[in-house]
């Protein structure tokens, strides 16, 4: 099953990463709209937004080595190197995105403190402790195994260092809430197929999961509000020539996930699919 998740990931960034590029920008993540969802920006600004906010609301000011995990071409890398001047390494399942992540870093005047190669989030090609951030701006929800994730992420963070993951979920259940109900799981379902998914979890399970794990200062936050409109700004955006013949030469997966950017909007306007964040650190040895 993960072999083939695997390759359903890599051809989905595979082929849309480049219209992706051309139509926004270096940045695949949602953006950041207001606390309250009602600033209006451009679209690139907001995505810059979100990074910003993130760091501020993880009280991250400065870092020496970042990992990026699941870093697209290389927009969250490059950028928080520059922030920070530091060294930053991105993982990603897709050639196409490592590749083009570095051709990237090269015309930046970064190679030299950005690197990027594929590999598994799962299995992480690094010595325990090695980074004191690790960033993973909406990578979890492609993770097959969330706990082994949050391990992975765990060991190679330095004593000390700070994880922050933002990622998709679905709403909190139990108690009040209730269970998904058979409605809820078929639009799941449907999202999962689209942008090659195994499962997504509830944010209060990934703060039970972390604690698990013995990370420390752990923080959550849903920001669904703030970041729901990027997906309406998405659907417009494909309303355009080069975004409509782009899509055509860049075969169906792409089209597909294209053509079923509704499915997000409406999970949101529902209050089934959340936009979850954790931040926590790795406490000293002894």
């Amino acid at each position: 099953m993960t072999s083939t998740l695997y390759q359903q990931i890599q051809q989905l960034y595979d082929g849309s990463s480049g219209l992706w590029e051309q139509i926004w920008g270096e940045h695949m993540h949602h953006g950041y709209y207001g606390a309250d969802g009602t600033q209006k920006k451009d679209r690139r600004q907001a995505q810059i937004d979100l990074i910003e906010q993130l760091l501020n609301w993880a009280g991250v000011q400065q870092a020496q080595h970042i990992v990026d995990v699941g870093c697209g071409i290389g927009g969250s890398s490059l950028y928080l190197a520059q922030k920070f001047n530091a060294t930053a390494t991105g993982i990603t399942l897709s050639p196409v995105q490592a590749n083009r992540a570095k051709e990237r870093a090269a015309a930046a005047g970064l190679s030299e403190r950005a690197s990027f190669e594929v590999a598994d989030a799962l299995n992480m090609p690094f010595a325990d402790n090695s980074f004191d951030l690790v960033w993973s701006m909406e990578s979890g929800e492609h993770m097959p195994n969330k706990k082994k994730f949050l391990e992975e992420c765990y060991r190679v963070l330095k004593p000390g260092g700070t994880f922050i993951m933002a990622t998709w979920c679905h709403r909190p259940l139990g108690g009040e809430y209730g269970q998904l109900t058979n409605d809820e799981r078929k639009h799941l379902a449907e999202i999962y197929r689209v942008y090659a998914l195994p499962y997504v979890i509830s944010l209060p399970e990934y703060e039970e999961m972390a604690g698990n794990i013995s990370f420390q200062n752990i923080r959550t936050a849903d920001w669904s509000t703030a970041v729901a409109p990027f997906w309406d700004v998405v659907i417009d955006s494909t309303f355009n020539f080069d975004a409509i013949v782009g899509l055509l030469l860049s075969g169906w997966t792409t089209i597909q996930a294209a053509l079923s950017l509704g499915l997000m909007s409406r999970g949101y306007q529902r209050g089934l699919i959340r936009f979850g964040l954790l931040c926590a650190s790795k406490g000293d040895v002894l």
